[in-house]
Order: C-alpha cells, then structure tokens, then sequence
C-alpha cells in the first residue's frame, strides 16, 4: 500500500508540475518519492542502487558535455545562420528552419534545438517583419518530430534505447522514416494554416550576420562527434562511446570546465535517478501484474491502441515517466522490440499536440517573450491534428 501511495503521488506531481500548497516540482518530487520508497522499507537501499538504469544516466550525461561543446563552439548558430541566409522565399524559410531544427534534433537532443534556433528565428523574423509565430511553431515541432529518429535525439528514446538494448543502426532504420515523413507534413501543414504568410509571392531578403565561432574548439567538437556517430553506427555500446567522447572534450587549455557544468541539466538527471527507484518500488507490488492484465482487454500488443494510450499518458505525466509506467510489462508483450518502437514513437510525437506537451515546447515559448507570444490555443490548433496525423502515419509505418 504504501509503494502504490507513494508512486500515485509522485505521478501526481509529474501531471500537475508541483505539488499544490508546496514548493516541489517534478525533480523534487521524484526526489521524495525515491527517498519515501527506502524510508518505508519498499526497496533497501541497496535495491535503491540496482534500481538506477546506469546506462540511460551515463548516456545522457555525457551527451549533454558534448552538445554543450558543440554549442559553445558556435556549430549549432553556425549551421541556422548559413540556412537562413540562403532563403529567399518564406515558405523556403519555413523549410529551412524545419530541416535544421528537425535533423539536429534527432543527433543532438530536440531541447538543445530549441534553444539555440528560438532567438535567432526571433531576430530574423523581427528584421525582415514577418510574423514570427509559424516559424517558432515550426522550431518547437520539428524539434520533437527530429528526435524521434534515434536514441540520442530525446530523454525518453535514450530510456528505451538502453532498455531495450536495440542497436543504433536498427533504431534509426525503424523510425528514421516516421520522423522524415513527419518533417514533410509539419512544413507543409504550417504553411497552410498560416497560408496568408507563406503563400504571398514576396522575396525575402537576410543581410549576413557574422555569428562568433571559437573555431579550435568548433573543430575539436566536430572530431569528436563525427568519430562517435561512427562508433554508433558500427554498434559499439551507446553509452559508453558518447562518455568516452564527453572525457575526450573535457580535455582542454582554452575553455573554463565550469562553463560546460552550467550546459548541464542536472536537475533532469537527479529526476531520472528518482523515478527509477519509485518505478522499482511499485514493481515489488501487485500493480505491474493487474496492469499486465488490463492491457490483454484493451489489446496493447495492438500498434494504434498502444499509440493512444502511450499518447494520452505522455500528456498527462510527461513522456520520460510515461515509458516509465510501461516498463514493468513490455518484456510480456509477444514482441518487445517493437512495443519499445511504437513507444518511442507515440511517446515522442505526443509532445505535438499541447504548448505543455514538451520541454521542447516550452522553452521555445519562453525564450520567445517578451517578443513574441504563443498561447495555448495557437499552439493547439496546428499541434493537435499534426500530433494526430504524423502519430497515424507512425501507426501505419510500423503496424
């Protein structure tokens, strides 16, 4: 009783963001309920330990030290500023920004996208006095449609790709196509339903802007990068190639250590390891079984049913403890691998459909202000039927 408590208030706090009359957020939240979970005696602390997915942690660690590298190094304003320089059109503009948010997302995690692009699209929209939401909107969905293509393009696909132990290669074969397709149907569904901005006729003119590159460390990051997408494709370990690329870049003359450290999300890491010991705790309970169980009457081992259901509870808790939740039972499903696809599709394309639907979103939304505001309601009316139609194409793709 007490872990199924303890789980339901930490999920609780997931949905809503903080806990009501207190001063806990998600991590904190995770924080407590892990620390709960040993207090009562539902895990030990030993179990506590084994309960931590290191690899998720070690591959999400040092991928944030080498896109903090590549950030730092000015590759990420680089690559925006040369795409948009050679934009002529607006709706070429549209396709431009999808591209580079979309494909670099699926490499270096969609988070790091959004904050990178969202000021640059701001100062370029406001220079050439357009109207600034589609192309944000543009950032923030192609973002997460991008990252869905790999294991290193989102939390959550890192969760599976080490849960799963799918390689690299086969992960990105399998769902390369839904994100391409995906990219393709944002462009042109933005485009239409701002039809006034994009449909006009007008050229767009962009005067260059020099963009500070620190080129010794710009090369060195690319290095680094290259040798392990490389090592990724040949099937080496994931996380031990992106921890080895992370020490390599640690080894510097030029570049402050602590300016990498302020790169790092170390609130994210901290919630991670507390949901894995909650989700542990529950596990020593009844609640996987009965849910194993609910699931043969709703037919989860169905790709569309699943897709909905791994879709709504994205929403409802966020994605990273959504793939949590359904964990415990995938290994019963007659082909894991596959549920493990569909969950990182469903799980990802979901944060399309509300402004609250990602990180991504939001933190397009608030580096935007005060230049910009996107509510909830213009958000939702291109991110709902996006989110429905690229989640059906995924449902086919892999069905």
């Amino acid at each position: 009783m007490a872990a199924l408590l303890i789980f339901l208030a930490t999920y609780l706090v997931l949905a809503v963001g903080r806990a009501p009359g207190l001063r806990v957020d998600r991590t904190g939240a995770c924080i407590i309920g892990a620390g709960l979970m040993v207090g009562f005696d539902v895990l030990t602390l030993e179990e506590s330990y084994r309960a931590v997915n290191h690899d998720t942690i070690v591959l999400l660690f040092g991928f944030m030290i080498v896109v903090a590298n590549l950030r730092l190094s000015g590759f990420f304003a680089l690559v925006a500023e040369w795409v948009v320089e050679h934009a002529h059109r607006p709706l070429v503009l549209l396709a431009g920004i999808v591209a580079v948010s979309g494909v670099f997302s699926a490499f270096f995690v969609n988070d790091t996208m959004c904050l990178v692009l969202t000021p640059l699209v701001v100062e370029i929209t406001a220079r050439l006095r357009r109207n600034a939401v589609p192309y944000l909107l543009a950032v923030a969905m192609a973002a997460n449609i991008g990252s869905v293509a790999t294991i290193t393009g989102n939390p959550q696909n890192m969760m599976i790709g080490s849960f799963s132990g799918i390689p690299y290669r086969d992960f990105i074969a399998a769902l390369a196509p839904v994100a391409a397709v995906g990219l393709l149907i944002t462009t042109g569904m933005i485009a239409v339903m701002y039809r006034s901005e994009f449909f006009g006729g007008e050229t767009v003119r962009i005067e260059k802007r020099r963009v500070r590159v620190h080129r010794p460390l710009l090369w060195k990051s690319l290095t680094a990068t290259a040798a392990m997408l490389v090592f990724f494709f040949a099937g080496w370990p994931v996380p031990k190639v992106a921890f080895v690329a992370a020490a390599f870049l640690m080894i510097t003359r030029r570049l402050k250590p602590q300016r990498i450290y302020r790169e790092i999300d170390w609130s994210l890491l901290v919630m991670f390891i507390g949901l894995f010991i909650v989700v542990a705790g529950v596990e020593t309970t009844s609640l996987p079984g009965d849910l194993f169980a609910v699931s043969k009457s709703f037919h989860l081992e169905r790709t569309g049913v699943l897709s909905v259901f791994a879709a709504l509870l994205s929403n409802l808790v966020s994605n990273v403890p959504a793939v949590l939740v359904f964990k415990p039972f995938v290994a019963h499903m007659a082909d894991p691998q596959r549920v493990w696809l569909v969950l990182a599709m469903a799980t990802t394309l979901a944060g399309n459909l509300t402004v609250l639907g990602s990180v991504a979103n939001l933190i397009v939304v608030q580096r935007a202000k005060p230049d910009v505001r996107i509510n909830f309601w213009e958000y939702l009316r291109v991110g709902a039927p996006l989110t429905v139609v690229t989640i059906a194409f995924g449902v086919f793709w892999l069905g």
